[in-house]
């Protein structure tokens, strides 16, 4: 997606943060919560994730993460007026001043469950034939 004004824009709605520890002294840290509302099929193409089995989400943050941290992302497809909740893990992150003049950000590698499955086909659905596509995205 050449257009940066198209892209996705989450809010981070409760950052991570220490909370009351769940065992002995080990503190408790609650996954970020990122509300992600797409609202073109252009922008989801260039964000979805098809080569993870189970599917993923391309979420443009300027915020720090690490690879196999827990994130809860709320997603809002185009044509859908449903939220998903996703509990997934950082499975890469793009940097700021990638090549490629790709956006910063992390790809969310969804869980491996039947409302993960249920997501992939939804958004497979809304993408069609677009899948197919050799255009450009924000993913690998």
């Amino acid at each position: 997606m050449n257009a940066p004004e198209s892209l996705p824009q989450p809010t981070d709605a409760a950052g991570a943060g220490d909370g009351a520890p769940a065992s002995g002294d080990t503190p408790f840290v609650r996954p970020t919560v990122i509300q992600l509302s797409i609202k073109e099929k252009g922008a989801l193409y260039a964000a979805y994730i098809p080569m993870f089995t189970e599917g993923g989400i391309f979420v443009p943050s300027t915020k720090n993460y690490r690879l196999g941290q827990d994130v809860y992302v709320l997603l809002t497809l185009p044509e859908d007026l449903q939220r998903y909740p996703i509990a997934g893990k950082v499975a890469w992150i793009t940097p700021a001043h990638a090549t490629g003049a790709r956006t910063q950000g992390i790809g969310i590698r969804f869980p491996n469950d039947e409302k993960s499955m249920l997501l992939k086909k939804r958004i497979e659905e809304i993408l069609g034939a677009h899948l197919g596509s050799d255009r450009a995205t924000q993913t690998v």
